[in-house]
């Protein structure tokens, strides 16, 4: 990560009069998603503005909100003085975060039930995460469905197809890999777990484990020489 991602600036445009927030990397993206502002993508940049409709004292409060948030985390943050403060939030890890984490379990995982376990976490029937997200999906359909402008019904059904189609086959697929791995009960043949133990016959002074080196990279193959003139 480069000084420039924990960057940002959070002014109004003088042209537009929108509040706008330029910079910063996906994690301040995310900060200002979730303090109600909206990503805007063109060819050449990518910003933020808050919601269309806002007055004043709105902009103002979603515009000071966002910049207590992002120094909070450690953003250097260059704002207009109308959104300047000093005051910091508690800040509190996001649940995509949390799901994030079941990667980080795969990628150290040295055993078929240890993904096992994992994946259960996705597909369990009842409550796993999958099923949540179903229920999401169908929820927001339900939403729109009442809503009132002419894409609504449009967009509803659009959400209950992705619940019928993708979703159910992303589900099966998980749940299929799932069970198979967890009928394999075998250790990954290349992965195994640190005792964090240095033997007696170690030369290197400065190892802290038995964990063998990284494999080299192949060598590049040999360029032939042509004849010699």
């Amino acid at each position: 990560m480069t000084l420039s991602d924990r960057l940002l600036t959070l002014r109004r445009d003088p042209h537009s009069g929108e509040v706008l927030a330029r910079g910063g990397d996906p994690e301040a993206h995310s900060i200002l998603q979730r303090t109600d502002w909206v990503p805007v993508e063109r060819v050449h940049e990518h910003y933020h503005r808050l919601p269309t409709g806002l007055d004043g004292a709105e902009e103002s409060r979603l515009a000071t909100h966002a910049v207590a948030r992002l120094r909070t985390v450690g953003y250097h943050v260059d704002c207009d003085e109308e959104f300047d403060t000093e005051l910091r939030e508690h800040h509190h890890l996001p649940l995509g975060a949390q799901i994030l984490h079941l990667a980080e379990q795969i990628r150290t995982a040295t055993t078929t039930s240890e993904v096992a376990d994992v994946l259960t976490e996705l597909t369990a029937a009842h409550d796993g995460i999958l099923t949540a997200l179903d229920d999401v999906l169908i929820a927001t359909a339900e939403f729109h469905e009442g809503l009132g402008e002419p894409a609504d019904p449009h967009i509803a059904r659009r959400l209950r197809y992705l619940s019928e189609e993708y979703l159910q086959i992303i589900r099966s697929d998980l749940s299929h890999t799932r069970n198979a791995l967890a009928d394999r009960q075998m250790a990954h043949p290349g992965r195994g777990a640190c005792t964090n133990e240095v033997p007696a016959t170690e030369r290197e002074r400065s190892a802290v484990c038995a964990c063998p080196p990284p494999p080299r990279a192949p060598a590049p193959p040999a360029v032939a020489a042509g004849p010699r003139r």
